[in-house]
């Protein structure tokens, strides 16, 4: 499945609160840097649609992305120095803390090295105003709500959408270029990574409770089952009692993304309708857990299936 982007490009009128914002050029590369949540998942190949809030800018390919270093200055409340606040430019003090609420005329700064990047897709541009507007961009998204400058999507829905437009021939040539070839350079090199501390102890702690068993599957062997947490660790940092389960490797991807959740009312395993094409998966609908579920358990999954099937 392709991966597709939609990413925010309003130029000199976005509120860009804790920086100084970014060189960007919509029809030919849209620049970031490391301190952007997803910055590092983007990847020549990828779909990138590019909005204002309001509708589309424009859509393309990744043909290339160019990195670099660089010092930036960040721009934070000199009260709760948190970098959530908001430029005014009718009113005193001129910034405003989302946060704290405390107003103030000078942010406080500091200084880091950062990583940059800068996408080069102007080779298959294709202008989109008029085309979509931004509830139905939103609603493309991997996680709809997301406040996110840069937020996975399914090209398939975006593709679809696009077809049902007047671009629909552009559209049928930027969905060729997804199967071009590009070469794959080899080797290796050295990268500072983040890791999850204490995920090996809690994967331990769930193979003494659970056993060798996949919750979805049944029966498995443990190297290929991975703890999942029930909820995103990634906000938390935490591991919390009865907070996971053993699951395959393929379904805590399919879990994670929302593919597959368990009903709060039934138990029962509810599939993605795009599963269908699958009959490994296909066959899950509807299915018990392997397990007995804990109180903490349906707590957990019951936040998960309002998260992504709180609109079906």
């Amino acid at each position: 499945m392709t991966t597709a982007w939609l990413v925010l490009a309003v130029g000199e009128a976005r509120q860009h609160g804790g920086n100084d914002g970014y060189d960007d050029n919509p029809r030919q590369h849209y620049s970031w840097d490391s301190t952007v949540p997803n910055h590092a998942h983007l990847a020549v190949g990828d779909v990138i649609a590019l909005w204002d809030k309001k509708e589309l800018i424009g859509v393309s390919v990744i043909h290339g992305i160019d990195t670099g270093t660089a010092d930036k200055t960040v721009y934070f409340c000199p009260q709760c120095k948190k970098a959530d606040f908001k430029r005014r430019s009718r009113m005193t003090p001129a910034c405003r803390c989302n946060q704290c609420g405390a107003t103030f005329d000078t942010p406080g700064h500091k200084v880091k090295t950062v990583t940059t990047y800068r996408s080069r897709h102007g080779r298959t541009w294709i202008d989109g105003r008029g085309l979509l507007a931004g509830a139905e961009l939103r609603a493309l998204c991997d996680s709809p709500n997301s406040q996110l400058s840069m937020r996975p999507a399914r090209w398939e829905k975006l593709r679809d959408a696009l077809l049902a437009t007047e671009q629909a021939d552009a559209v049928s040539g930027l969905a060729g270029q997804q199967y071009k070839r590009v070469p794959i350079p080899g080797g290796h090199r050295f990268a500072k990574v983040r890791t999850r501390v204490g995920q090996a102890a809690f994967r331990a702690a769930l193979l003494r409770e659970q056993g060798e068993q996949c919750a979805i599957s049944g029966p498995a062997p443990a190297d290929v089952l991975e703890a999942a947490h029930l909820y995103s660790y990634a906000e938390t940092g935490e591991h919390h009692d009865f907070g996971g389960l053993l699951l395959r490797r393929d379904l805590h991807r399919l879990f994670d993304s929302g593919r597959i959740a368990v009903d709060p009312e039934t138990d029962l395993l509810d599939t993605d309708p795009g599963l269908d094409a699958y009959p490994a998966y296909a066959e899950l609908h509807g299915k018990p857990l392997e397990l007995s579920l804990r109180p903490e358990h349906r707590l957990w999954l019951t936040a998960h299936w309002n998260t992504h099937r709180a609109d079906s």
